[in-house]
């Protein structure tokens, strides 16, 4: 008898605010994470109006297993540069010169 060895498995990822999940048809925004329970959004990818649900994180664990679901990276934040506009010269220090 051969030994194989089992293709090793990625672990899903905890759950967390702001991830995005992505499945066949819909995706799953989670809101807020809890001690128990996860407030998210469940709708299709261009829904304009999505409610706010509220499960158990077991439940929400389960249900994205059983769909294989995706997570989606979050992109990255976009940093405004900030523009420094040059100082002023009061009236005092024109007049030390």
């Amino acid at each position: 008898m051969m030994n194989t060895k089992a293709a090793p498995r990625i672990p899903q990822a905890p759950l967390a605010d702001g991830q995005v999940w992505r499945m066949a048809e819909l995706n799953l925004q989670v809101g807020m994470v809890g001690k128990l329970l996860v407030h998210y959004k469940l709708a299709k990818p261009n829904a304009v109006r999505i409610p706010n649900l509220v499960g158990s994180i077991a439940t929400i664990q389960k249900y994205l297993k059983k769909n294989k679901a995706v997570l989606v990276p979050a992109a990255a934040p976009v940093v405004a540069k900030k523009t420094v506009a040059p100082k002023k010269k009061t009236a005092a220090a024109k007049k030390k010169k």
